[in-house]
């Protein structure tokens, strides 16, 4: 069994995407334990002391700030808040982000500024462990005050309340803790803020989403290093003396890829009749190149964040500190997410274009890449698919980091929407990825038509695999299994 530790250590996105996907246990480490109940200790300690009221403590939440309540029902007050704010609908998040977003809670609470229970954290360790995943919807957060209404769905299994998926299936939460033994968590003063605020939820569709870039990112290149070849493209674009003088990283990064890719392809050594390509192909570098460079700005901003504690009031126990702030904002997060929808969306734009090129009868390729066309439509309506996609990619593209709007009674007058940056920011990947798929699907038939020349001994390796699970089509056959077969391709193999 593999065993991440949680502890203030530094975590990477690629840590989360091995903890998730590889199947590893959390232990909260002994450092982790003695922050969470050294914060847990002074805070009880602070309220039998403290005159002044403390925001979420013992006072109403939002707008209601200046509304005392009494010792008595601080833990009534923490248990309403989070049945309260249960308030998300639309469709369910993805179960493996529902994972993340665990992770992440976990992470945020374990630095010791929370004021949390360790028994309230170690439950999540334990829903995390046993895939006791929250029922958790995609819409209804504004992103600033944390992901309140995703975070209460995540928060309710705690209480004994809400739904769970577990053993693939939708079960009430109470009916999944009886059968751990799982009591319901008593909230103390603040536990139900400290879970309810946060940026968890726009943070793990980020890690998901820059997991799902780097992805991307490699397959772009590759499949565009095939559709050049079976467009006869040239070589001479990707000379590194080219990308020397202009040196941006990812563009040096992208040409360099694109001559390893082709290095050996018979057909990018032979005579080219054509001085130029056209942009889609000749400008892969810079344009391939500007999305890796945005993609690693995204994951700086990302990794600072999952390392972060977010929610509100910040307890600093060494300091006598208890400060209500704005860590919950979700502001860095939303730009970041909005600039990276950009960047993946290009990586789509550029491929329609290419699969364009590929059908369009140029360079001895035949109309719609079949041998007769006229009866046989051949590649004609895939790309009218990927130009679909990429039309509504550019439509999600709008930016939600530049809306606001007032809430609580005004006290909450800016908001990032960054959970909408979020979701729109994941629809973005999952449209790239299959527009890749349909520009894998028409490169590798365009190929057939160079035969007997070979491309590169890497690309002729992929094609070979390819055409396991996709074959060359050479009459007009029910085309979108193969576009979806093209996509799981991608899944696996990049």
């Amino acid at each position: 069994m593999k065993i991440h530790e949680i502890s203030p250590a530094h975590l990477t996105i690629d840590d989360i995407r091995r903890i998730v996907r590889e199947g590893y246990q959390l232990k909260l480490s002994e450092e982790s334990v003695r922050r969470i109940q050294a914060c847990r200790d002074y805070l009880d300690n602070k309220m039998k002391t403290q005159k002044e009221p403390i925001y979420g403590v013992t006072t109403g939440f939002g707008s209601l700030c200046n509304i005392s309540v009494g010792a008595d029902e601080l833990s009534q007050l923490q248990k309403n808040l989070v049945m309260s704010h249960a308030c998300g609908t639309g469709d369910e998040v993805d179960r493996e982000i529902v994972k993340i977003i665990i992770f992440l809670k976990i992470q945020s609470l374990q630095y010791g500024v929370s004021g949390v229970q360790v028994a309230t954290v170690q439950r999540l360790v334990d829903m995390f462990n046993n895939d006791v995943l929250p029922v958790i919807y995609q819409l209804g957060s504004l992103g600033a005050s944390g992901d309140l209404a995703p975070l209460a769905h995540m928060s309710l299994p705690l209480l004994g309340l809400g739904e769970v998926w577990f053993d693939g299936k939708k079960r009430p939460a109470a009916e999944v803790n009886r059968h751990f033994g799982w009591e319901p968590i008593t909230l103390k003063s603040k536990e139900g803020l400290a879970l309810l605020n946060g940026t968890q939820f726009m943070a793990a569709h980020a890690v998901w989403a820059l997991i799902k870039a780097d992805e991307i990112s490699r397959a772009a290149d590759t499949i565009g290093a095939v559709s050049l070849d079976a467009f006869d493209g040239r070589i001479e674009p990707f000379t590194h003396e080219v990308h020397a003088v202009r040196p941006h990283k990812g563009q040096i990064e992208t040409a360099a890829r694109m001559r390893e890719l082709l290095a050996g392809s018979e057909i990018i050594k032979q005579h080219k009749a054509h001085v130029q390509d056209p942009y889609s192909f000749r400008c892969i570098p810079q344009v391939h190149g500007a999305s890796k460079d945005a993609i690693a700005y995204v994951r700086s901003v990302i990794e600072t964040e999952i390392n972060s504690a977010t929610d509100n009031p910040t307890v600093i126990p060494e300091k006598d500190m208890v400060i209500s702030a704005g860590n919950f904002h979700g502001q860095p997060l939303a730009i970041t997410m909005d600039f990276l929808s950009i960047a993946l969306a290009e990586l789509g734009s550029i491929s329609g274009q290419r699969i364009n090129q590929l059908i369009s009868g140029k360079r001895g390729l035949p109309s719609f890449l079949v041998a007769k066309p006229g009866l046989n439509s051949g590649f004609m309506i895939p790309q009218y698919a990927a130009a679909s996609i990429v039309s509504q990619s550019k439509q999600l593209c709008m930016p939600a980091s530049v809306d606001s709007i007032e809430s609580s009674q005004g006290q909450e007058d800016h908001v990032s929407m960054g959970a909408n940056a979020a979701t729109k920011l994941c629809r973005v990947a999952l449209n790239t990825e299959r527009i890749l798929g349909i520009e894998l699907f028409n490169a590798a038939q365009a190929l057939e038509f160079r035969r007997p020349m070979k491309s590169s001994p890497v690309i002729e390796k992929l094609v070979a695999e390819y055409r396991k699970a996709v074959p060359f089509v050479d009459v007009d056959q029910v085309m979108y299994p193969h576009i979806e077969e093209s996509i799981q391709f991608i899944r696996r193999n990049f």
